[in-house]
């Protein structure tokens, strides 16, 4: 039995799981007063039709008190059914829950030229956002947050409570950026150290949101190692190839009127590199997605962790209120029985 609602509320110290269905008691009342109409009109129109010491001899299968039993079952199954739309529990039994699902890290690129604005507004909201969405599409998995630059670390470990994810992606902002350059291999080196300290997994998942400006000398050595593991890497691209200026941002996080130069004076300038994501994830076995301002890049990112086998996580014990209704729809058949046998 499938209950979909999940308004709960106790009243006589039973728990009714689904009471938002107690509105179907209108409509309950309605066909018992229908039953009881019927059951009235039948008694007395045999008795207008006989007197009552002549029921029995010309309607030897006719009985008032039969006709008013039959009604009272009627109502009473319906009420035992009624009862069991609301979802009765009471007592608790301890369960145990077999998790499955599938294991990945997000990386986040938080390097300070994640705040130029080729991407509405910022790619540093652009791929807050996207990653948002990204893990609600995401069903029965597990997501956990290594946010580098320069250098890596992990924002939030390995969880299926989206809701705490959230909360530890809203807070990189402005003041988290680094202004250090950016390091590909620090984010894989410590999704393979993530990864290492868990139970053996067949699939191991990374997904990296960057613009692919990378200055890491260790990659090449870093993507043999992630081979070697099976660590499929997917990567997101964050930006344009024609690019834009990186802003200046003070200490408290701030942004400042101007743009980074370089050593000349000159604007520096922030491309999206294509062709290194697509070169990494070539190799590792994922796939390059480009973003769309739709749900499309998603779509098609999703369906790529989803082709992977689903893996048994550690069981966890809950315990849960015993449904009860079967008591309910029981008591509704035996009355059912009744009325069919008299």
């Amino acid at each position: 039995m499938v209950w979909v609602r999940t308004m709960k509320k106790t009243v006589l110290g039973i728990l009714w799981a689904s009471y938002e269905n107690s509105f179907w008691f209108f409509g309950y009342a309605v066909v018992v007063l229908l039953i009881a109409y019927a059951t009235r009109r039948a008694v007395r129109s045999m008795g207008m039709l006989v007197e009552k010491r002549w029921q029995k001899r010309f309607f030897s299968g006719f009985s008032s008190t039969k006709v008013v039993v039959k009604g009272v079952l009627y109502s009473m199954a319906l009420l035992g059914m009624f009862l069991a739309l609301l979802q009765p529990q009471w007592g608790k039994k301890e369960h145990t829950v077999q998790q499955e699902g599938r294991e990945l890290l997000v990386a986040l690129d938080i390097s300070r030229s994640m705040l130029a604005s080729d991407v509405k507004p910022n790619r540093l909201a652009f791929a807050k956002s996207k990653i948002k969405r990204m893990v609600k599409l995401l069903k029965a998995e597990r997501v956990g947050l290594i946010v580098f630059s320069g250098d890596a670390f992990v924002q939030c470990p390995l969880t299926r409570d989206t809701a705490a994810f959230s909360l530890f992606l809203d807070n990189v902002d402005a003041e988290t950026l680094s202004s250090g350059t950016t390091s590909l291999a620090q984010a894989i080196a410590k999704a393979l150290q993530t990864f290492a300290s868990l139970p053996a997994r067949n699939n191991k998942i990374l997904v990296i949101f960057t613009d692919g400006e990378d200055f890491s000398p260790g990659l090449g050595a870093i993507k043999e190692e992630a081979h070697k593991i099976g660590l499929h890497i997917f990567t997101y691209g964050i930006g344009t190839e024609e690019g834009a200026p990186i802003p200046l941002i003070s200490e408290s996080g701030g942004t400042l009127n101007g743009y980074q130069k370089d050593e000349q004076g000159k604007v520096v300038f922030s491309c999206l590199n294509r062709g290194i994501l697509q070169a990494l994830s070539r190799e590792s076995g994922g796939k390059y997605v480009d973003p769309t301002q739709d749900d499309k890049d998603l779509n098609l990112l999703v369906s790529y962790v989803e082709s992977y086998e689903k893996e048994k996580f550690e069981d966890k014990d809950i315990e849960l209120e015993e449904e009860r209704y079967p008591y309910f729809l029981a008591f509704s058949f035996v009355c059912l029985l009744v009325e069919w046998l008299l």
